[in-house]
């Protein structure tokens, strides 16, 4: 994103924050109507890139520069190094994503975590099989459509209530999500916040590892049903190029080094268990790029307009007002403070969007300004923006996963979203850790 530390340099402005409320309400009401008239996913039927295009407008017309200056400054914002590397991370993400997929790798990790399933423990043993296989893939989307339809088959034989095994099937890829180094909100929380991505996992597990414990131990105690799972046969080769990108990654390793191995990997697994050749993989690899266009394309639009909006002093002015709460606490508290500023600017404005990745795009220059400010590192900024991202995302119930889960299990959104325990866990954590963690 552009340079957070510019926005001191111009005088704050609400008027230069309306294209973002322009982008929000588009986005918005166009979400409502369709959910007004019945429409499946309300929230998704007006693409983003597109409800995003009337807010640049207005922002060009509104900048004090000269037009040619104004569109020059919103090309700088899509250029920015930040926003290409997030850009080129997506492509590659998607690109192993798809290959795996593609080459068994999905089949192969559902089989292997249903073979590790007690019978008696069902439900904490969904919520770990979608934990590791959105941590793996990267999406939580992906994992839903992976899992939910062997969970509704085993809930239904096990006699298992179906909106808990939603959520417990949501709660495990929000899991995942959040701790992926492939997923596209750390990416954009990392690059963001210009941290490395195993230091933004580290920050992360201090969150997540008690949350899931709390989470699986409330399963078991409330567990129902059980039901022999059928085995299935395991191939542990095809779940290796997962495996090899996890520790890559936390090893240190450039991403985009990892990316490629994986990509590298997962071919090379198609080439020696099945009829896979490289024009498929080929063709895999851009199926992989084309799944990626819209958070690619919003990301660079995004960009733009947050130059243009910085360059009003649209961020300035928000930075002002949340400075403003923060210095009625004491200078002790204000690190606190400012964590819950930044923890309640992701989680509203994620209400707003229903999309975790663009409400970490959208409030990612603001937080960074405001760590800064009160030296927070910035590991631990970009972990609280994709946690309460996270949060939000996971118990919307118009949010893509619920709807996803909801259609699945043939329940209501509603149904699904509240019983994703493992989200209103991680809040309860994650404020918690906030209050009590001493700061440097």
């Amino acid at each position: 994103m552009t340079n957070a530390k510019s926005t001191n340099a111009v005088a704050p402005s609400f008027i230069a924050l309306l294209p973002l409320f322009l982008f929000l309400t588009l986005f918005i009401g166009a979400g409502l109507y369709y959910q007004q008239i019945g429409v499946d996913f309300a929230f998704y039927q007006l693409p983003s890139v597109v409800a995003i295009l009337p807010a640049i407008i207005l922002a060009l017309v509104i900048s004090k520069q000269k037009l040619n200056n104004a569109i020059e400054t919103f090309i700088e914002g899509i250029g920015h190094a930040n926003i290409i590397a997030m850009c080129l991370i997506y492509l590659l993400a998607g690109a192993f994503a798809a290959v795996a997929k593609a080459t068994g790798g999905v089949d192969a990790t559902v089989a292997l975590g249903l073979s590790l399933i007690p019978a008696s423990l069902l439900l904490p043993g969904f919520f770990l099989i979608a934990g590791f296989i959105a941590t793996a893939m990267g999406t939580s989307m992906g994992t839903i459509a992976a899992v939910a339809p062997i969970a509704l088959g085993v809930s239904q034989e096990a006699n298992i209530d179906l909106a808990l095994m939603a959520g417990t099937v949501i709660s495990g890829a929000m899991f995942g999500d959040n701790l992926s180094i492939i997923s596209d909100t750390t990416i954009a929380a990392t690059r963001s916040q210009g941290c490395e991505m195993r230091d933004k996992f580290k920050e992360n597990i201090v969150f997540s590892i008690p949350a899931a414990i709390i989470t699986i131990i409330v399963l078991i105690v409330v567990g129902q049903g059980s039901a022999e799972l059928v085995p299935q046969e395991i191939d542990f080769f095809k779940v290796l190029p997962y495996l090899a990108i996890l520790v890559l990654a936390v090893s240190g390793l450039n991403v985009f080094v990892v990316l490629t191995t994986g990509i590298v990997l997962a071919g090379l697994t198609g080439f020696a268990t099945m009829d896979y050749s490289v024009t498929t993989f080929a063709n895999d690899i851009f199926t992989g790029f084309k799944n990626m266009q819209e958070i690619f394309v919003l990301s660079m639009l995004v960009g733009g307009l947050a130059a243009l909006m910085q360059q009003r002093g649209g961020l300035a002015y928000i930075s002002q007002k949340i400075e403003a709460i923060i210095t009625r606490f004491s200078k002790k508290q204000s690190k606190r403070v400012t964590e819950i500023g930044i923890a309640s600017l992701v989680s509203l404005t994620n209400a707003c969007v229903a999309n975790n990745t663009v409400a970490i795009l959208v409030t990612g220059n603001i937080a960074k300004d405001l760590a800064e400010k009160e030296g927070i590192e910035a590991k631990r900024s970009a972990s609280l923006l994709d946690i309460f991202a996270c949060i939000l995302q996971g118990i919307l119930p118009y949010g893509a996963q619920a709807l996803l889960a909801a259609s699945v299990f043939s329940i209501s959104p509603i149904a699904a979203a509240s019983n994703a325990w493992y989200c209103f866990v991680l809040a309860g954590v994650a404020i918690l850790i906030i209050s009590l963690r001493k700061h440097k």
